[in-house]
Parts: structure tokens; C-alpha cells; sequence
């Protein structure tokens, strides 16, 4: 298995500098029909409106790449798969007052996750590899894969509730499908950060592997479906049918998110600024 590995890690092309990108990282492993993106967000390794840019910007590249099979999402910040929303830019726009940049944000957002959930061109399999902490908009990218690999020791969890906020880019649609209505409240309301442990037993986690081996983890599970990918794939699309989130639904939760942005206090506010320095310094 380790030989398995270290051969596939010996194939992967990269090539971020043909696209430029500054914030992302794409790898291509041809013989599997698979692209990695890893993300490198500068100063925060937070959701800049850089970073979506670039994944947006990207995912569109891939529509009409039918040779592309899997897609997975990681980071290449140690210890952090991604702190969530910009904060930064969240006290920006509240304090000029600016209710359409904000919008304009959490749009962004919310069309890069539904990228993701919609398997990209429909016919991608989308896998997220958590090796760190997923927070806040981190998470809901994560839960937006139709795969979500973790590693144990991963922390992951919606900390929005503690500064008088609730996320906005998709956590309840995305959770209530997957989990069950009042398991996502739970999750949601209660603010705490859970073990990629506990996330597994939830049934968040779709594959728990052991600290180190996320990676082989994804190979092995691409190995699994590859065998009965057209079940897979047919069954995915089938389970959209069935209970779908649309774009309309994450846009109608952004502007109450939005709203709500615009009703914090000067408390909720100082608990962000205090939020953004501890971004900052998990990156230094």
C-alpha cells in the first residue's frame, strides 16, 4: 500500500503556475482521472475573496474535462484545512456600512459551494481531506463534497453562534440533508468545535483514517468507487433529485445572514477582532 502511494505521488503533475494562481495549488494525477487543490490563502487561511476566485475560476476549467473523475479539496497550511469566512473583510463592509459587498461575499461563497455540491460538472466526484482544523466557512466547504475524509485529531465545527451570528453559506441545508434537521441545529447552535471522531459517529465524516494517512485514505476510497463508479455516480445525482438544494434556498439564508451581519454589537464585533488576531497568528 505505502509502494501504491509513493508511486501515485510520483505522477502528480503541477501545475499551478500555468494557471497563476496565487492562493491555490492544482495537482493533476492523469492515470486517475484525479485533481487536487490545496489552499494557501494569504495572510489568513480563510476564505478570501481571492481564494474563491481562484476555485471558482478553476472549477470552470474543469466543466468540460471529462477525463477528470475526482476532485479533492486540501490545504497545504499545516494543521489548518481552512479557518472560514474572512473575517477582516466582514468588519470592513460593516463598518462602512457596505450591506452589498457583503452580499456580494457570502454570493461568492455560496456559488463555490454549490459548485461542489454539484459535483462540479455533474459528473465529477467531489472528495474534501480534512487534516486540520475546518471552521466556520472552512466546515461548510467541507460538508459541500460528496466525500468527506478526515483525519483523526481534525477539529471541525460552526463557532458563528458565540459572536451572535449563524453561518451563512450553507451549514443548515447542507447538514440537515446529510444529518437530520435537529442534529444540525444541535451542531449549529451549539458552537462547540467537535473531534473528526465525533463528526464520524454523526455521520458528518464519511471516512475517519488515521493521523498521517488521509491521503491513502483517499486513494483507497477512489480505488473502491472506481470499480462501481457508474452506481456511484447514478445514485448521487438520484439523492439530489430527492431532497436538492438549490442556489435560491443558500441566497435566501445569505441575506438573513447578511442582515444579521448589520445588527451585531460592539461586543460581537470585538469578539470578531479578537477571532481575526487568532487567525492571523495560527498562520505566523
Amino acid at each position: 500500500m505505502l509502494e501504491q502511494r509513493k508511486q501515485s505521488e510520483s505522477n502528480i503533475e503541477v501545475s499551478d503556475n500555468a494557471h497563476g494562481y496565487r492562493s491555490l495549488q492544482v495537482c493533476y494525477e492523469e492515470e486517475l482521472g484525479l485533481a487536487w487543490f490545496y489552499m494557501q490563502a494569504q495572510p489568513r487561511p480563510c476564505f478570501t475573496p481571492e481564494l474563491i476566485t481562484e476555485i471558482l475560476d478553476w472549477c470552470e476549467t474543469l466543466s468540460d474535462q471529462q477525463h477528470i473523475q475526482y476532485v479533492v479539496g486540501g490545504s497545504k497550511v499545516p494543521g489548518i484545512f481552512n479557518l472560514g469566512g474572512d473575517l477582516n473583510l466582514f468588519l470592513e463592509h460593516i463598518e462602512r456600512g457596505d450591506r452589498e459587498g457583503l452580499l456580494k461575499y457570502v454570493t461568492m461563497c455560496n456559488q463555490m459551494f454549490m459548485r461542489n455540491y454539484n459535483a462540479i460538472n455533474g459528473n465529477i466526484t467531489t472528495i474534501s481531506l480534512v487534516q486540520g482544523d475546518a471552521l466556520g466557512g472552512g466546515f461548510e466547504a467541507a460538508i459541500s463534497s460528496e466525500v468527506l475524509i478526515a483525519e483523526r485529531g481534525a477539529k471541525m465545527g460552526l463557532p458563528d453562534i458565540l459572536f451572535n451570528l449563524f453561518p451563512g453559506a450553507g451549514a443548515y441545508s447542507l447538514l440537515s440533508r446529510k444529518i437530520g434537521m435537529a442534529e444540525a441545529e444541535r451542531l449549529i447552535l451549539s458552537g462547540r468545535l467537535y473531534s473528526a471522531e465525533e463528526m464520524y459517529e454523526l455521520g458528518v465524516v464519511d471516512v475517519l483514517a488515521e493521523e498521517g494517512a488521509g491521503r491513502q485514505a483517499v486513494y483507497d476510497y477512489i480505488k473502491k468507487e472506481s470499480r462501481l463508479r457508474n452506481g456511484y455516480r447514478a445514485f448521487r445525482k438520484a439523492k439530489r433529485c430527492c431532497n436538492p438544494i438549490t442556489f435560491e434556498e443558500l441566497m435566501e439564508a445569505a441575506n438573513i445572514w447578511v442582515d444579521t451581519a448589520f445588527r451585531l454589537e460592539s461586543r460581537d464585533l470585538r469578539m470578531i477582532e479578537r477571532l481575526v488576531k487568532k487567525q492571523s497568528a495560527k498562520s505566523a
